[in-house]
């Protein structure tokens, strides 16, 4: 294995090639991603315990979806059991996938406690055992700034764990390991993951915009939120889609080791 160093239009490539790898299986790549956030919402009903479960499970889940794409990509139709690959490949790998899926936890708690600094643990507490997103609590100056401490400090633990789950399962590298080698890729190719970024906002608010638009042509503006939930959805499926090809493009693999 070893890292490729690409440029910053590859962000924009990216973003293409989740695109049109979700139009070749749609149904396919929709259905297992909403099989995939129903389970994780279920899992969130249940206060705390639930949704540290949820959060130990995501880098496995994620693998699953990313072995999805890798099959769809070949024109394959994935079937339901991929999302489970992380937990039938094997016992080394599925040791290393809880493995990280505990220290995702543990860190995610942890950027949850220092945004508790800030706010007196309003915005972990909405998190962790859910309720009411009031007028009053957006508005409310420290749980903004508990918001906006919480996404800097996820920022590095995403980097980590960006392709940590994909390493153990494909190249069979160790977890720690494949924390470290997530992180260098994300920062050797820090202006392609910028640049994926930022056309991934921008599609996102143009979606939004163009929801409204259309909303308000047909004569329906109320029905803006109805309209604009199954339209995120669909374009966060192919968000979630375009994952893989960041990996295939950040690792060359040596002889027969990926797919």
């Amino acid at each position: 294995m070893k890292l490729s160093i690409v440029p910053a239009r590859t962000g924009v490539q990216w973003v293409k090639a989740g695109v049109r790898i979700f139009l070749r299986q749609p149904l396919a790549l929709a259905g297992l991603f909403f099989t995939f956030t129903a389970v994780m919402s279920v899992l969130g009903l249940l206060p705390v315990v639930g949704s540290v479960l949820a959060l130990a499970l995501l880098p496995g889940a994620t693998l699953g979806f990313m072995a999805a794409t890798e099959q769809a990509s070949k024109g394959k139709f994935p079937m339901p059991t991929v999302l489970i690959s992380a937990f039938r490949a094997g016992k080394q790998q599925l040791r290393a996938v809880l493995v990280l899926g505990g220290l995702y936890a543990a860190g995610f708690l942890l950027v949850l406690a220092l945004s508790a600094t800030m706010d007196g643990g309003k915005f972990a507490r909405l998190y962790l055992v859910g309720g009411a997103m009031s007028a009053e609590v957006l508005q409310d100056p420290d749980f903004q700034k508990a918001v906006l401490l919480a996404m800097l400090c996820y920022t590095p633990l995403s980097m980590l764990f960006w392709h940590a789950p994909a390493l153990v399962y494909w190249h069979g590298v160790a977890p720690v390991k494949s924390l470290f080698f997530s992180g260098i890729a994300c920062k050797r190719n820090f202006w392609a993951y910028a640049m994926y970024g930022l056309v991934w906002i921008g599609m996102f608010l143009g979606m939004g915009m163009a929801v409204a638009v259309v909303a308000t042509i047909a004569g329906i503006p109320e029905a803006v939120g109805d309209l604009m939930r199954p339209a995120a959805m669909l374009m966060a499926a192919m968000f979630f889609t375009s994952i893989y090809p960041t990996f295939r493009d950040s690792f060359e693999p040596a002889e027969a080791d990926m797919p």
